[in-house]
C-alpha cells in the first residue's frame, strides 16, 4: 500500500494568498525555513499502482494532480489514475476539487456518508453540478456497517470511524454535529496486514479512535493548530482551535500528548497544517519539540510505503 500526500496544508494553503502572518510573509519572502503547501488530500493505492483512490478533492486538485506524474498513466487520450474519490466530510476546503475533475470520461465513484450526501446535494450542490457533466456514481458509505471495498483495489480494506468534529458552516448541522457529518478512515493492506489511520479533522479522541491509533503502523491526524488560541494570537481570527473542530498539538491532553502514548513502532505524521502553524517553520522550536517526540510535519508529495 502507498500513501501519496497530495497537500498537506489546512484550507487556504500555505502561504495563504491574503495572510501577512509572520509565517505567509515569511516564507514568501524566503525570510523564514518553511516550505509551501497546497490544501490537505491523499491518494491511496494498493498493489495497482495505476489504481488510486483520491481521498478528498481540494480545491488546489490541479496542481497536485501535475505535481504527482504517477497520477497520470498516459494510457489514452483522456486518463486518470484516479480510481474512486472518498470524502471525509463536506468542507468546502475538501470537495472544491470535484468541479476540476468534470472533464473525466465516466461518471466519478464518490463514496460518502448519508449526511455528507445530503449536504452536498442541498446546502452546497455539487454532486448535483456534476451529474451535467461527467457525472457522479454515489456510493454508500455506512459508518456501523464494518468493512468495505473500493473499486480496482481489492487488496485493501476499509472502515470508516465517524469522529468528533463539525460539518460544514453552511451545513444545517453546523452547530448540531451528528454522526457521520466527519469520519476518519482507517486502511489496512490485505497482503501484510499493515495499517494506515487517516484523520485529517478531530475536534476530540475518543477510546474508540484511540484504539485504532494504537493498532495502525502509521497514523495521519489533525495537525491544524499548534495552540487553542493560536488564531487570536496571530491577529488573524476570532475563533479557537475548539470553535473550528480541531485538537491543537500543545497543551494537556493535547495531540502531542495522545500521540506520546501510542506503541514505539507507530509512524506518527500531522498533517492538515494551518498557516498561522509555528510548527511549519523548520527550525522553529516547535519542530525541534516534534522532533523530540518522534513526531513528523507531513509535506506535498511525501510518500508512505506500508
Amino acid at each position: 500500500m502507498k500513501v501519496r500526500i497530495l497537500g498537506s496544508a489546512a484550507g487556504g494553503g500555505f502561504p495563504q494568498w491574503n495572510c501577512n502572518c509572520r509565517n505567509c510573509q515569511g516564507v514568501r519572502t524566503g525570510q523564514v525555513n518553511a516550505r509551501p503547501r497546497t490544501q490537505s488530500s491523499i491518494a491511496i493505492c494498493g498493489a495497482d499502482e495505476y489504481a488510486w483512490t483520491l481521498i478528498n478533492a481540494s480545491p488546489d486538485i490541479l496542481t497536485q494532480l501535475r505535481s504527482n506524474s504517477n497520477l497520470q498513466p498516459g494510457r489514452a487520450n483522456r486518463d486518470t489514475g484516479i480510481r474512486n474519490i472518498v470524502l471525509t466530510d463536506s468542507q468546502v476546503d475538501h470537495t472544491t476539487g470535484l468541479y476540476m475533475l468534470r472533464e473525466n470520461t465516466r461518471p466519478w465513484p464518490v463514496w460518502c456518508t448519508d449526511h455528507v450526501f445530503s449536504d452536498l446535494t442541498s446546502g452546497n450542490p455539487i454532486l448535483q453540478v456534476l451529474q451535467h457533466y461527467c457525472g457522479v456514481d454515489r456510493r454508500r458509505i455506512a459508518i456501523d456497517e464494518g468493512w468495505f471495498t473500493v473499486d480496482e483495489a481489492e487488496d485493501l480494506r476499509w472502515q470508516a470511524i465517524p469522529i468528533a468534529g463539525k460539518p460544514a458552516p453552511y451545513s444545517p448541522r453546523r452547530e448540531s454535529p451528528e454522526r457521520g457529518d466527519v469520519i476518519a478512515l482507517f486502511v489496512e493492506n490485505l497482503s501484510n496486514k499493515k495499517r494506515v489511520l487517516y484523520a485529517p479533522a478531530l475536534a476530540g479522541i475518543d477510546p474508540h479512535i484511540f484504539e485504532l491509533m494504537q493498532a495502525a503502523d502509521c497514523v495521519l491526524v489533525d495537525g491544524t493548530f499548534w495552540s487553542e488560541d493560536e488564531m487570536l494570537e496571530r491577529g488573524v481570527g476570532r475563533k479557537r482551535a475548539s470553535d473550528m473542530g480541531h485538537l491543537p498539538q500543545s497543551g494537556a491532553d493535547g495531540m502531542i500528548d495522545w500521540l506520546d502514548r501510542l506503541p514505539g513502532t507507530t509512524r506518527r505524521i500531522l498533517i492538515h497544517i494551518n498557516n498561522t502553524n509555528p510548527m511549519l517553520v523548520e527550525d522553529s522550536v516547535e519542530r525541534r519539540m516534534l522532533q523530540a517526540h518522534d513526531i513528523e510535519v507531513a509535506y506535498d508529495g511525501m510518500e508512505i510505503i506500508l
